[in-house]
């Protein structure tokens, strides 16, 4: 029996052809960014309300060593970038799977001037990395409220007691 291609992990695409990906995709455009380590419901239903607020939701991973510059531990990420955005592309909610590996998506939100700009409710939104390009050129930046309170961090701390 032959097995079918992964047609999810054409969504991964390299930030050189990020721009040739945007043109094809409709608009609004909204932009996440995280390390999303260990995926798990808080991020899910997140990355599905952002995907709410437009018509194609772009998500933007941090590399490993930009995972471990934010300083979550030694032991993160858990799972390699390429897991990372192989699971995040597997989602119906997401259009496209890009990287960065500076400290903050700057690079790839001035690449693809999405017109909303998401992340979740522990940022204040004048805090959100790109919110007075975002604004500066007509768009939104939305903070969006937890509904569950699940952590990555919290889950590692909760696996490191067994």
């Amino acid at each position: 029996m032959a097995y079918s291609l992964l047609a999810f992990e054409a969504k991964i695409t390299a930030p050189a052809d990020l721009a040739a990906r945007i043109a094809l995709l409709p608009r609004p455009l909204v932009f996440t960014n995280g390390c999303f380590d260990i995926l798990h419901r808080g991020h899910v239903t997140y990355l599905a309300q952002a995907r709410s607020l437009g018509a194609s939701l772009i998500v933007a991973a941090n590399s490993d060593d930009s995972v471990r510059r934010l300083g979550k531990g030694d032991d993160r990420p858990v799972n390699p970038l390429a897991d990372r955005m192989a699971l995040l592309a597997s989602l119906e909610c997401v259009a496209l799977v890009t990287w960065f590996d500076e400290d903050t998506p700057l690079k790839r939100i001035l690449d693809c001037r999405p017109e909303v700009l998401v992340k979740g409710g522990d940022w204040p939104v004048e805090k959100i990395v790109g919110y007075g390009e975002v604004t500066g050129w007509g768009g939104t930046v939305h903070s969006i409220p937890f509904i569950h309170e699940r952590s990555t961090t919290a889950l590692m701390d909760k696996i490191r007691r067994l």
